[in-house]
């Protein structure tokens, strides 16, 4: 080569060596791995329930929303604890969560059954207006303030589960009226068995997996779960027969997605975000499945089983009503917060109820126009 040739030569090579400079501040920084968080909840129900579907529904939503960062091992009813010690459990991180029902707690205090919804039926609140409490009345500031500086407990607490409106319960034998209650063994849970024990029913606390063994025993004469598939699922048709609906003690039950605070604190703010949002997501997508289910499963429960579905004599719904208020008055007068969160909710239905019966057309209106009630 010639010097000139040469010459030419280093100088490709120095451009060239600039140009892959120039092109590799601009290109994007390696991949780094994102490490995977792993949280370990567990429910109030079994797997096979459809309660638990939501709990499920809500992990594989958490899992696509964050790509993968973030997953929910989901464990189904004592399989670390049983269901009733679930909030101490997460308190003191046997668990990082856990998906179950804040009127479990009521022996800790009974302002926790009013953040489900309350018996009663929530001074006449449905379910968008009960949500519409927690989330624009103040209802989820209490909610947390509750757990935080009453019961001081170290969890967050997220609605996720709309478990309603519930039936009155399955029974051995009909009822004509609120005196054919009286003397009969149920089972009932938290603030609604204190209820019906003031209205004369002899009560029993259980969780829900074991009310079809009792009941197969003879230990108890009926009992209350939920209603349409659920209880479909559950298998009661196999000992009772008679199935009353609907009932005042959980019209409105919204369940409850609870996160130990540490680990909540740990994780970072757009996962937080994502289990916010995969939370409310699951309590609509998952509740219009649910109300499809149960259509379907009241069919079945007359056609297949040959259940007697009935409508819950007026009376008893009136006297559950009636003995509601007065317990939850008494309760009022000697707990505060319980008094703090009561009002609130009356003070949003207040305004809320009135206005939203005299802007909606009753439910009845057109339904019964397309679809007369069978006698």
């Amino acid at each position: 080569m010639t010097r000139r040739t040469w010459r030419g030569f280093g100088t490709a090579v120095a451009l060239l060596a600039t140009a892959i400079m120039v092109v590799g501040a601009f290109a994007p920084p390696p991949a780094v791995a994102q490490q995977t968080v792993t949280l370990k909840m567990q429910a109030a129900w079994p797997a096979g329930w459809t309660l638990y579907d939501n709990f499920t529904m809500f992990a594989e939503r958490v899992n696509k929303l964050s790509g993968g960062r973030l997953k929910i091992e989901t464990l189904p009813a004592g399989a670390i604890v049983p269901p009733f010690e679930l909030l101490d459990a997460v308190h003191k991180k046997v668990l990082d969560g856990a998906h179950s029902w804040a009127a479990y707690w009521v022996g800790k205090n009974k302002t926790a059954v009013l953040f489900t919804g309350g018996p009663g039926g929530t001074f006449g609140m449905d379910y968008i207006d009960a949500m519409g409490w927690l989330y624009e009345g103040g209802g989820l500031d209490l909610y947390n303030e509750f757990y935080r500086d009453v019961l001081k407990v170290n969890v967050v607490a997220i609605p996720i589960l709309p478990a309603g409106p519930q039936a009155f319960g399955w029974f051995k034998r009909p009822i004509k009226n609120l005196a054919d209650l009286k003397g009969m063994k149920c089972r009932q849970t938290g603030m609604a068995a204190e209820v019906f024990t003031a209205m004369g029913m002899r009560t029993v606390n259980m969780p829900g997996g074991e009310i079809l063994p009792a009941a197969e025993r003879g230990v108890i004469d009926c009992a209350e779960w939920v209603g349409g598939v659920e209880d479909l699922k559950a298998g009661f048709y196999n000992v009772w027969k008679y199935h009353y609906t609907p009932g005042m003690h959980e019209n409105v039950t919204i369940g409850e997605l609870i996160i130990n605070g540490d680990v909540w604190k740990s994780l970072a703010p757009d996962l937080q975000e994502i289990i916010k949002t995969a939370s409310t997501e699951t309590f609509f997508r998952w509740w219009m499945r649910w109300q499809r289910q149960n259509a379907d499963a009241l069919v079945e429960l007359q056609e297949k089983h040959k259940v007697q579905i009935l409508k819950t004599p007026d009376d008893i719904l009136y006297a559950f009503l009636k003995a509601w208020d007065k317990i939850a008055a008494d309760e009022a007068a000697k707990n505060p917060f319980f008094k703090k969160v009561w009002e609130s909710q009356k003070q949003y239905a207040s305004k809320v109820v009135p206005a939203k019966r005299f802007m909606f057309p009753n439910y009845d209106f057109a339904a019964n126009f397309y679809w007369p009630p069978k006698k």
